[in-house]
């Protein structure tokens, strides 16, 4: 076994060559780890905005809150059913949402794009959510014309700085008065007012998009679950909400994960095809060196051994300067297109172990792959050739 070292000095030795091959890698690393990186914040924001004890009530065959709509006669079935939990003030604890996408102007003048507007009773809101927090202004009041918006939205929409008003149709527009926080979930993607004067506003008075049910525990679940579909003439569907918000990510973590990875592979083609030049050009001018190993009685598996080892350790460098690039997007935010909602969602890039590791394995698999040849060409050299040379 040729000695490590050797191939630490070599690399030390060519540094130029060296960093513009680990950079080549680094980028396709880069790459690889930010869409994963993209994917992991979406589902944690969605995650996040579920919980294992809530139950979300839909039309059936719904797959979002858009294009469902269950009647204002179910709700109070809803209520009646087993497993419902009863709120502090004796309550019921269900919550009817009506849910409209507003086509608004970016606040920087680039065009428009779709914000989630979110009927419920604000009088019932944070005992239902206690994770929500007003953190500057004041809770919207109960029918009125007033809103909230979360803390991801202010400042990407035009009007919705505290104290500024947008319009919902003609004649019809609501004041901001409070900015909340709801643990980094996708709520805070969205605007929030009051189920009356939204239904009202939009013709929708006799029903609502969703109904959100706290239940006394998870494993109450099946028996509301039943209780509920068992009419069909309501036409209901329950779902977990952990679930639903899972589903809610499905089709926009495929974009995700098929764009990042479709760019990947062809950067990776390119990193290999001039990772796989550097070595063969490492390996035309170190001849003498492979003449020297052969005499000392190093053999053909070896030095193929040691050469590939060599091209494995110049991707590593790039792939972890490449994965710490890709730690520094976890300061940003990007904001996309649900695209089951078809509204505007804001969340950061989350790191884990995982990716990384997946990262790094990446561009070690790209080393192998791009030394290879190079490394067969090193052992074939004739040691009295290479001697010559």
């Amino acid at each position: 076994m040729v000695p490590v070292r050797y191939n630490v000095r070599n690399l030390l030795v060519r540094r130029t060559t060296t960093l513009f091959a680990a950079l080549g890698v680094g980028l396709v690393v880069f790459v690889l780890a930010a869409s994963l990186m993209l994917n992991e914040g979406l589902a944690r924001t969605l995650d996040r905005s579920g919980s294992p004890a809530t139950a979300i009530v839909l039309r059936k065959g719904s797959d979002s809150e858009m294009p469902s709509s269950v009647e204002d006669r179910a709700i109070s079935l809803i209520k009646v059913a087993p497993g419902v939990k009863q709120g502090a003030d004796g309550q019921p604890m269900v919550l009817g949402e009506s849910v409209v996408v507003l086509f608004q102007d970016l606040a920087n003048g680039k065009g428009k794009s779709n914000a989630t507007l979110r009927g419920m009773p604000l009088d019932r809101v944070q005992a239902f959510r206690p994770e929500v927090k007003i953190v500057e202004g004041r809770m919207a009041a109960p029918g009125s014309d007033e809103v909230v918006v979360g803390t991801r939205v202010v400042g990407r929409f035009e009007g919705l700085q505290i104290g500024q008003s947008i319009e919902l149709r003609k004649a019809r527009a609501v004041k901001v008065v409070g900015v909340f926080e709801a643990d980094g979930s996708s709520f805070e993607s969205e605007i929030w007012g009051d189920v009356e004067y939204i239904r009202s506003a939009f013709g929708r008075e006799a029903s609502v998009s969703s109904v959100r049910v706290k239940l006394d525990s998870p494993a109450a679940y099946d028996a509301f679950e039943v209780a509920v579909e068992r009419d069909k003439q309501l036409g209901l569907e329950v779902m977990p909400e952990l679930e639903f918000y899972s589903k809610q990510s499905e089709n926009t973590s495929m974009f995700i994960v098929a764009m990042g990875s479709l760019i990947a592979v062809f950067f990776s083609i390119g990193a290999m095809i001039g990772a796989m030049i550097t070595m063969y050009g490492s390996v035309a001018h170190r001849k003498r060196e492979i003449g020297v190993l052969r005499a000392l009685g190093f053999s053909r598996s070896a030095i193929m051994v040691s050469f590939l080892l060599e091209s494995v350790m110049l991707s590593l460098i790039g792939a972890v300067l490449g994965t710490i690039a890709a730690l520094g997007m976890g300061l940003v935010e990007f904001s996309m297109l649900n695209f089951t909602t078809f509204s505007e969602i804001t969340f950061q890039f989350t790191a884990t172990p995982e990716i990384l590791v997946r990262a790094i394995v990446f561009g070690g698999v790209m080393g192998v792959l791009g030394g290879f040849l190079p490394a067969i060409r090193a052992a074939r050299t004739p040691p009295i050739e290479a001697m010559r040379g």
